[in-house]
């Protein structure tokens, strides 16, 4: 019987359950999740937006090893020695098809298939020695529920114009983005592309970065000194940090200014008379939003600052996680000890400090 689970089968978990392959075998960990493919939501939500290339640089992959990613078969399919030195350089952006035949061979390789138990887990409750996932007992869990669900603003609920760019769907001949970020600007410029007229609403101007948060925060010194935050500073920096982004760049810039020109863009205030309203807003936010998540802090009585649960620096649930147990987070939720832990170093971020507990564990 695994010792070890993993709840959650999307490319957090995936990416998770690859560290963790390094130390331990298929049959010693249980991945709970509701699909056996890791990129089912996300490659709805990529062909959705018509999504190219991962944002991601170098690291942007599922494997345990930050470098050298995806690289190295870039390099070999394009007999070009250019990925490698733009990985180098953190300028690769591997596109969409290529990392999802990349998922697609780790998931045959890594024994994925014979770990997986496809159900749902409504509870987590700490017991002596470990966790209770529904009943079934487990000592070292690591939780990567994925996000709560897609946002849409209450004032859009019910309007029949209201899709959101996560979802599948066509263009009208006139459209209005809601958001700011990088969704959103592919929204405009998936629109233009197609003949409409474009409105993009926001209630702030974006950010111009390349990833989804500053490229320092991927770092030792940065995330040490992100960690060394108190509560509501901590809470603020996270505010400022997931506020809209999206990449500087002629690619993006060019076709607004031309279509401004045109009159076929301009931004507004408020929602109008389109014919459709593309509703750019990510996801739900806070552990408020994730039912299992939400029950456990309830039920433990866990600390939480605002809309995070506070974690340790390594991802695992203080107060929780002993020396004969551990329970971690990856993924969207883990923010509060990796501010981007919604991306797929992340996930990976999280899983290494989780395998660390496991590997010193008096019980293992």
């Amino acid at each position: 019987m695994p010792k070890v689970a993993v709840v959650g089968s999307g490319l957090a978990g995936f990416t998770a359950y690859q560290t963790l392959r390094r130390a331990l075998a298929p049959g010693d960990i249980a991945v709970l999740g509701t699909n056996a493919d890791p990129a089912a939501a996300w490659r709805v939500r990529a062909a959705a937006i018509g999504q190219r290339e991962m944002r991601s640089e170098s690291d942007g992959h599922c494997l345990p090893t930050s470098f050298p990613g995806l690289a190295i078969s870039s390099v070999r399919r394009r007999r070009s020695p250019r990925p490698l030195l733009d990985s180098v350089l953190d300028r690769y952006h591997p596109t969409v098809d290529e990392f999802l035949a990349h998922v697609e061979r780790l998931r045959e390789r890594s024994g994925w298939d014979e770990s997986l138990v496809l159900r749902t887990v409504e509870r987590v409750r700490a017991v002596d020695g470990g966790f209770e996932l529904d009943g079934e007992r487990f000592t070292h869990v690591l939780l990567a529920p994925g996000h709560p669900g897609l946002h849409v603003p209450d004032e859009l609920r019910n309007d029949p114009r209201a899709v959101h760019s996560y979802e599948p769907h066509d263009y009208a001949a006139t459209v209005t983005v809601v958001g700011a970020g990088l969704a959103a600007a592919t929204e405009w410029l998936n629109a233009l592309a197609a003949g409409a007229e474009v409105v993009s609403v926001r209630r702030r101007e974006p950010t111009r970065r390349p990833l989804n948060v500053p490229r320092q925060y991927f770092s030792r010194r940065g995330l040490a000194g992100y960690q060394c935050l108190g509560p509501r500073e901590r809470v603020e920096r996270l505010r400022t940090l997931t506020a809209p982004s999206y990449p500087a760049g002629a690619e993006w810039d060019e076709p607004l200014e031309q279509a401004a020109r045109e009159g076929r863009f301009r931004v507004e205030q408020s929602v109008n008379g389109s014919a459709q309203v593309i509703c750019a807003t990510g996801f739900r936010r806070g552990f408020r939003h994730d039912r299992l998540l939400a029950c456990l802090v309830a039920e433990h009585d866990l600390e939480t600052a605002d809309d995070w649960l506070v974690l340790d620096t390594d991802s695992t649930v203080p107060g929780l996680s002993e020396a004969t147990r551990t329970l971690a987070v990856a993924g969207a939720p883990a923010q509060w000890a990796f501010p981007a832990a919604d991306t797929l170093p992340g996930a990976r971020y999280a899983a290494h400090g989780f395998l660390r507990r496991i590997e010193t564990c008096r019980t293992r």
